[in-house]
């Protein structure tokens, strides 16, 4: 990335940035079952606006079992899956391996609350390399720390309810934090970078910091297309790759002149089966 300027502004999302990535335990997940990795990202992609996921990330719906009911249909829609296989299938032929688009095989039967649960709890763990580099941060007192990060409500009951929702160890370290479940947008959409804006704006001219705009701001990501909105809305960005936010948290040592680096071990995480159980 090449900076233009010394950012006000570090803009974080959480999932895969912060916190231990989501997409990590749906990585395991579909290699674990030996379907081409990507059905799950690709079945919740095709739903948008108005999926079950995307409208929990919205705070539309509760998280409860119609959500689980709709979100598990979702994951078994057999017009999206032979799309999807047969999208992996050119893919493969072209890169030179074999995945036969003549013979489709049937939807592969998942959980999708156990997913999703197992999702939710593996990135309640802060990062190893970025929470020490956000500590850091925090303590140098020289930058607004701000999340903007697609979330969901976990109703009274829920193992990862937390009343107050953001006195977390890693969600006390930001300065502004917008949950788009609370706010009733997500990302990409436009109007919640826009939002996010107005707030740290609002907070830095409240504590004197002067005004913030949107070439203040770096904001972090493990998303492409979230990355490509923050651009367009005049952003500076960091892209976090999976299972490597070490490279990320070198990035903002290279911005900040700043040294953010936890002591962790810099090995790429890697997914929990390497390769398939069983041949499609």
């Amino acid at each position: 990335m090449a900076t233009q300027q010394q950012p006000k502004v570090l803009l974080f999302d959480i999932g895969g940035v912060c916190v231990v990535s989501p997409f990590q335990a749906i990585l395991d997940y579909e290699l674990s079952l030996g379907i081409p990795p990507g059905w799950v990202n690709y079945s919740i992609s095709q739903t948008k606006p108005h999926g079950f996921w995307h409208r929990l990330e919205r705070g539309a719906i509760p998280m409860d079992q119609a959500f689980f009911a709709g979100f598990n249909a979702d994951l078994h829609h057999e017009g999206r899956w032979r799309a999807f296989y047969a999208r992996e299938a050119a893919k493969k032929k072209k890169d030179g391996h074999q995945l036969s688009s003549s013979h489709i095989p049937p939807v592969p039967r998942m959980d999708g609350e156990w997913l999703f649960n197992e999702m939710m709890t593996a990135s309640n763990h802060p990062d190893p390399w970025m929470f020490p580099a956000l500590q850091e941060l925090r303590a140098s007192r020289r930058y607004i720390l701000a999340a903007l990060s697609n979330t969901v409500i976990f109703p009274v009951g829920h193992t990862l309810h937390a009343e107050p929702p953001f006195e977390d160890p890693v969600r006390r370290l930001f300065d502004v934090f917008v949950s788009s479940a609370h706010v009733g947008m997500r990302k990409p959409d436009p109007k919640m970078y826009q939002y996010a804006l107005e707030q740290v704006d609002r907070y830095a001219q409240d504590h004197g910091k002067g005004s913030v705009g949107p070439g203040d701001v770096v904001f972090l990501d493990d998303i492409g297309e979230n990355l490509k909105e923050a651009k367009r809305q005049g952003f500076q960005t960091i892209k976090v790759p999976l299972g490597r936010t070490y490279e990320a948290v070198g990035e903002l040592e290279r911005i900040t002149g700043l040294q953010l680096d936890g002591g962790h071990p810099k090995i790429a995480i890697e997914p929990k089966y390497p390769a398939p159980k069983a041949k499609m």
